[in-house]
């Protein structure tokens, strides 16, 4: 299928690797010009080179800026252009026990998981609204639906930024513009990875069965293993194509089953 994206221009959050990569992956795929970001310049480049080589025929671009670092978001909203598609897929995640979250560590995960998206759509939807057609889209998870004990600070920021999603779409009533949220479960992006072989090569097991002791503590997950990173961003490039126009203020799940209730 057409995804009728090309000549179209995106910015993704966090997308040097992961679930971000992989989005900017699949729009450049459509013809879409992708801007990535990262902390670092480095992993920016890296990241760009891999999408030109990938995908040629469009000038990717990138962008470095940390949204933990309020002098990097400063810089990063006044160098940005004017985008057709805005992912806001940058977050922390991490286990933590909830009384041991100091005030500090909450104020960090909201200000990247949630204020990241409020600045970048305060910047760049407005523009859309003014020229006809846009899409912005929120990279939240079912943790922010069914918040983990063991991730209350991730689960309240994922679960805002549903909220955020939903408030801003009604801003775009009557027009082309739509704002969405693709709630993804859990998924073998490089981050997991890295935790499961730390775990594997402490406890000298073999990786694949970590994973597999992971997924079956979630006994609802229907798919029975992790998601990959690319079946996340399919569905967000449908999301952030026209033929998508009838989507618009949902929360739609990428989940691979974890959450079974019928709404």
């Amino acid at each position: 299928m057409d995804l009728e994206l090309r000549g179209k221009t995106a910015f993704v959050s966090g997308s040097t690797q992961g679930i971000g990569f992989a989005i900017a992956s699949a729009l450049a795929a459509e013809g879409v010009r992708v801007i990535v970001n990262g902390r670092s310049a480095e992993r920016v480049g890296d990241a760009v080179e891999r999408l030109r080589a990938a995908h040629p025929g469009a000038d990717h671009a990138g962008v470095a800026a940390d949204f933990s670092r309020p002098e990097d978001v400063a810089r990063l909203l006044d160098a940005l252009e004017p985008v057709d598609i805005l992912v806001n897929n940058v977050g922390l995640f991490g286990l933590a026990q909830f009384d041991a979250i100091p005030d500090e560590e909450w104020a960090r995960y909201l200000d990247v998981n949630l204020m990241s998206g409020v600045r970048l759509s305060r910047r760049l939807l407005p523009g859309m609204l003014e020229r006809g057609w846009g899409r912005v889209l929120f990279i939240s998870s079912e943790s922010g639906v069914n918040v983990p004990a063991d991730m209350v600070h991730y689960g309240v920021t994922k679960a805002a930024m549903i909220a955020l999603g939903n408030g801003l779409a009604k801003l775009t009533r009557g027009t082309a513009v739509t704002v969405n949220t693709v709630l993804g479960g859990p998924t073998y992006s490089d981050g997991v990875a890295a935790t499961v072989e730390s775990i594997a090569s402490m406890k000298s097991a073999p990786v694949e069965a970590i994973k597999a002791a992971i997924i079956g503590e979630n006994a609802t997950t229907l798919l029975e293993r992790f998601l990959e990173p690319a079946e996340v961003a399919h569905l967000v490039a449908y999301l952030a194509s026209p033929r998508a126009s009838a989507t618009n203020g949902a929360a739609i799940r990428a989940d691979g089953g974890v959450l079974t209730s019928m709404l």
